[in-house]
């Protein structure tokens, strides 16, 4: 038979090369597939159906496009030489498919959880995951988008809400589970005597010994700070029960406990090896087998997709920049996989998706997956000498997707999204490329906020120094996939990039800029000695092939550059909603830890905060607060929402909000005015 040709078999891609299957997903098992939303229907789009199942793959690890995943050519393969693996799928679609819009959204999972029900939709966030998926006001679905998830985290606790993936094993020769370094850190918020080895609740890296004496645990005071090795009779791998220390492999003990505010790192030798980058794997082939597939290779898309789209946001943002970064937006066949790709609060890291005993999500800086590059174009780290750019490899295979990146003022103050448009010295402006938009929406903080005012996060238990930014954003993100549809779709250019720049004085340090704020009432600052700047680090000899020595030597610092700030300690730069542009308060794209859990004035990496304005003048007086009252600036509330109307009118005509949105932005906007202007604004805490 010729080489490429198509044969009559149930798998994807029914295709030969190179003498061998190229066989990506094997099958797809739907275990239900019922009505959506009691049935509802969603405008034109008509009712939808939701299919719940598990998805089938097999690769082959000497192919090229899967060679980059780390330790895949070392899990145990099928006679035809095929790695095994498999995932939980769902699938949200009209019933009729004419009435869908012929577009697929893949939201990457976070932390095994469904995305864009809360970014698009304006769905509530619900207290406790639920399998349930929230319709919000139909965004996507009035829309006839097809939506698609699917399990890509090994670690992730399956079941109800959560979808995970059954990675293969990594193992040694003589079949014997593959051994090596890990470094788990963790920062605590209250006071606990034994802690699991795995960011938050995930399944841990268990230890190869209990007893291994070169295990070492250290402390730091904040995240860069000096590092202090504590003595190994003072710890344990092992749990507390009721007093009476129990050896367990998958949890650190401490003697007198663990101090809130400080940061841990446990490095010892783990006995398992899942291979990581399988997650990314999985995503390229679920979608490209739900674009291109048959329906009698068993995909219920099938016939129904043109175009298909990529939404990650923090976490499932990282990952999508790290699966770019590796040249995946061609599948097997060489088929493009994304044609657009929507990267929310990534910043400039990427992360520990595709490196042996990585942890998926694990967000702290001293990861492989946090290192340079950072653009999208080619730049040369003038310290090392190495050059590369996040595009440089999917641009020489070619299927590099349009992209819009959007962040928060918090992605800029933890250190790290400037390095996405600026030189590594933070001297001078980098351009986004042509296939790129990048935008910053000012005076957010990384998850969009909302009223009432609070200093503790329920999720964690954080507390803050400060009320949290309270500035819902989604009409932003919502207008930015319209404006990536409709550049992918029909070929209009979205609009321009609005970010920080040092060339018009928009851009400059977080030191700087905390100097020129004004004097606001209970303002704690950040700790002006414990820059989070992005660092350069030294993994040893095989970092390049995805394999680490922790903890590793911390080097020279990457710049770091913020917004500048109004009068009002409020951003000028970027996408300014009318909060902003016709604000009731300072709004921060940074907070600092509540000397309740330790670590006063560390800045809190992903929250920010409200600092309303005095509602009168008398109020100010009192406070001594520098920034004028809500009753100076404006007349009454009608002439406030007036402003705001003319601000979104704005916005629309520029298409960074939609028109449909403008009553959203003014109705968000008359519930702060009714929060901060009649009385004090009032915290719950």
């Amino acid at each position: 038979m010729a080489r490429g040709a198509i044969v009559p078999h149930g798998s994807f891609f029914n295709r030969i090369s190179d003498g061998r299957w190229v066989v990506a997903v094997t099958r797809l098992q739907i275990q239900a597939r019922t009505p959506y939303a009691d049935g509802a229907a969603f405008g034109a789009a008509g009712a939808y159906e939701r299919i719940d199942g598990i998805v089938h793959f097999a690769v082959d690890p000497t192919r090229a496009g899967n060679a980059v995943i780390v330790d895949l050519d070392q899990a145990p393969r099928d006679p035809e030489g095929r790695v095994h693996f498999s995932a939980d799928v769902c699938i949200l679609q009209p019933i009729d498919p004419a009435h869908g819009n012929r577009r697929l959204l893949y939201d990457v999972l976070n932390r095994g959880n469904k995305l864009i029900p809360r970014f698009f939709n304006r769905a509530r966030p619900q207290p406790v995951p639920s399998e349930r998926i929230e319709p919000g006001d139909g965004f996507l679905l009035r829309r006839g988008w097809t939506l698609v998830w699917c399990g890509w985290q090994w670690d992730v606790v399956r079941g109800g809400a959560l979808l995970g993936l059954e990675a293969p094993r990594a193992m040694a020769p003589g079949g014997l589970p593959l051994q090596g370094q890990i470094m788990v850190q963790f920062q605590p918020n209250d006071h606990p005597r034994d802690r699991l080895l795995a960011d938050r609740t995930h399944q841990p890296y268990p230890a190869a010994d209990v007893a291994q004496p070169d295990a070492e645990l250290a402390v730091r005071d904040w995240l860069h700070g000096d590092r202090t090795v504590i003595s190994r009779e003072r710890w344990r791998f092992a749990r507390d029960e009721d007093g009476r220390l129990a050896p367990d492999d998958t949890r650190v003990w401490l003697d007198g406990g663990f101090e809130p505010g400080k940061v841990y790192e446990v490095v010892y030798r783990t006995r398992a090896c899942p291979v990581v980058g399988t997650g990314l794997l999985a995503t390229r082939d679920i979608v490209s087998f739900s674009r291109y597939s048959s329906n009698e290779a068993g995909n219920p898309c099938a016939g129904r997709i043109d175009h298909a789209f990529g939404f990650g946001a923090s976490q499932s943002g990282r990952f999508l920049r790290q699966f770019l970064h590796l040249g995946l937006n061609l599948d097997e066949a060489g088929q493009q996989v994304f044609d657009g790709v929507h990267v929310h609060i990534a910043g400039g890291r990427r992360g520990q998706f595709n490196q042996r005993f990585g942890q998926p999500s694990d967000a702290s800086t001293h990861g492989l997956g946090h290192l340079f590059p950072f653009t999208d174009d080619d730049q040369t780290d003038p310290l090392t000498g190495q050059t590369d750019g996040l595009l440089r490899l999917q641009r020489a295979l070619g299927g590099v997707p349009k992209i819009v990146a959007t962040n928060t003022s918090a992605e800029y103050w933890r250190g790290d999204a400037s390095l996405l448009h600026t030189d590594l010295a933070g001297a001078v402006d980098v351009e986004p490329p042509a296939e790129v938009r990048t935008y910053l929406f000012a005076g957010t903080q990384h998850g969009g906020g909302a009223l009432p005012l609070t200093t503790v996060n329920p999720l964690d238990g954080v507390r803050a120094t400060h009320p949290f930014n309270v500035v819902d954003y989604a009409p932003l993100t919502r207008a930015a996939l319209d404006n990536l549809d409709r550049w992918v779709t029909a070929g209009e250019e979205p609009p321009p990039n609005m970010i920080p720049r040092l060339a018009d004085g928009t851009a400059a340090p977080a030191r700087q800029i905390i100097a020129t704020f004004p004097t606001i009432a209970g303002m704690m600052a950040p700790a002006s000695d414990q820059p989070l700047n992005m660092r350069r680090l030294d993994f040893g000899p095989d970092a390049e092939r995805g394999v680490g020595r922790y903890p590793p030597v911390v080097g020279e610092h990457y710049a770091s550059l913020v917004s500048a700030v109004d009068g009002d300690g409020n951003e000028v730069a970027g996408l300014r909603l009318p909060d902003v542009a016709v604000p009731l308060a300072t709004y921060l794209g940074w907070n600092t830890r509540s000397s309740e859990i330790g670590g006063s004035g560390q800045v809190l990496g992903m929250l920010g905060s409200t600092l309303p304005f005095p509602a009168t003048d008398d109020e100010r007086r009192r406070t001594g607060d520098a920034r004028p009252s809500i009753a100076a600036r404006y007349r009454d509330r009608e002439d406030y929402l007036a402003r705001v109307r003319r601000s979104a009118d704005e916005l629309a005509a520029q298409r960074y909000i939609l028109a449909e949105d403008i009553a959203v932005v003014v109705q968000s906007a008359a519930e702060r005015y009714d929060a901060f202007a009649a009385v004090p604004a009032q915290t719950v805490s």
